[in-house]
């Protein structure tokens, strides 16, 4: 059975919360934000009833509190990385942010007692949908979100002594000591 977190007591924090990570923080405020999200859906949603539509509703809701300036395809500055002047464009939710929301959320939604396989953080549907976002701000933005390559095969068979010997230059000689 899935539980929501309780509620805040608003005073002093406990000596677990005050060792808890920066990402267990983030991880809690987020889980908090969604639960309350869901208290005030229309018509109140529980936890168990929740699904990959409302993960989508509650990153639509999400987005008007957005920093992030994205072109649309008419505006003058839509490729431009660094546009030369204002423009009406929205503000939106960046990409990376939502990403890094939706993965917090998945590890809650499991460490309160959700199946991995249920997890509605995990759907196709949100997968696609940062996807599209991601491509989307890209194009606006001009800039390419490419996966990270992976190292050339011969220098991954070089001994770590040829590997550093190839990679970085010689070091000039020691001055002569007098």
């Amino acid at each position: 059975m899935m539980t929501a977190p309780p509620p805040s007591s608003g005073g002093g924090g406990t000596a677990a919360a005050a060792t808890s990570s920066r990402y267990e923080n983030q991880k809690r405020r987020d889980w908090n934000t969604f639960c309350q999200y869901l208290r005030n859906h229309r018509p109140p949603l529980s936890l168990p009833m929740c699904s990959g539509a409302h993960v989508l509703e509650f990153l639509r809701y999400l987005d008007q509190f957005g920093k992030t300036k994205v072109h649309s395809q008419s505006c003058p500055f839509y490729g431009l990385p660094n546009p030369p002047a204002p423009c009406p464009c929205p503000l939106r939710q960046a990409w990376g942010s939502l990403d890094a929301l939706i993965g917090r959320l998945r590890a809650a939604y499991e460490e309160h007692g959700g199946r991995p396989e249920s997890n509605p953080f995990g759907t196709r549907a949100v997968r696609i949908f940062l996807r599209e976002v991601r491509d989307f701000q890209a194009k606006a933005r001009g800039v390419s979100y490419e996966k990270k390559r992976k190292r050339p095969k011969s220098a991954a068979k070089l001994p770590i002594a040829d590997v550093a010997s190839a990679t970085t230059s010689p070091l000039p000689p020691p001055p002569p000591s007098a």
